[in-house]
């Protein structure tokens, strides 16, 4: 199949978990997840008509951008761990950042933003399954509350909301209470209507439980191997 086929197909799925959570369809994002796909592939998800695209790496998508810089209304999101010393970068190279992981690297962020004249949209990655191997805070950590608490405090951040990879199974249904953990968390924030914060983006789901996680709250989806085909170390397929 094609990856207009495979995006119709997507997008029917999209819609069918929607409507059986009684939520509008069009009030769920699809990210294309474009970590190792060739440049060709993602001009092709482009022309099928997706733009907003996922990369996991700084230097992966430094080594793309002029291959893609004449695609117009198009955003582009770090979604993968991202070290302090390649925020810089990344600042200047994506739309928003949907991995700040500690108050350190927002800190970073928000310094290379106002040298930028620019406000960064950012998201707070919750490490929901408190897994050693992933980043992201905890639900109830005291870093997540540091966040929160000097969100005002950096004013070129716009703090929108949450992403989270939960832990991976082949079958998506234990990725469920994870996911509605994460709802509620959002919601548990929203209520406290903290300066600076808002909980308007849940991003969570990928290509094997994105339905599960729009049933449980996801706003956006991160959908990688649906759209360009299976990766070879599974693990990481988004």
């Amino acid at each position: 199949m094609s990856i207009a086929d495979n995006l119709a197909l997507v997008r029917d799925q999209i819609e069918s978990a929607a409507r059986r959570a009684g939520r509008d369809p069009d009030k769920i994002e699809l990210m294309a997840v474009t970590k190792t796909v060739p440049v060709e592939r993602l001009r092709a998800a482009y022309s099928a008509g997706i733009h907003l695209f996922g990369e996991n790496r700084v230097q992966e998508f430094d080594m793309k951008t002029s291959a893609v810089r004449d695609l117009s209304h198009v955003r582009w999101h770090m979604i993968g761990h991202l070290q302090t010393n390649k925020a810089a970068r990344a600042a200047e190279l994506f739309d928003a950042i949907e991995s700040v992981d500690s108050l350190r690297l927002a800190q970073k962020l928000n310094t290379v933003a106002a040298q930028l004249a620019k406000k960064l949209p950012v998201l707070i990655e919750i490490n929901i399954g408190s897994e050693d191997v992933k980043s992201g805070v905890a639900a109830d950590s005291e870093e997540l509350e540091q966040l929160l608490k000097f969100a005002p405090s950096l004013p070129h951040l716009d703090f929108g909301g949450l992403m989270t990879v939960p832990p991976y199974s082949e079958d998506p249904e234990p990725s469920r209470p994870f996911f509605r953990k994460m709802r509620e968390l959002a919601e548990n924030i929203q209520r406290r209507r903290l300066p600076g914060i808002s909980m308007n983006v849940l991003s969570m789901g990928m290509s094997h439980d994105f339905e599960i996680a729009i049933e449980e709250g996801a706003t956006r989806v991160r959908v990688g191997t649906a759209l360009f085909g299976e990766r070879i170390n599974k693990r990481s397929k988004a």
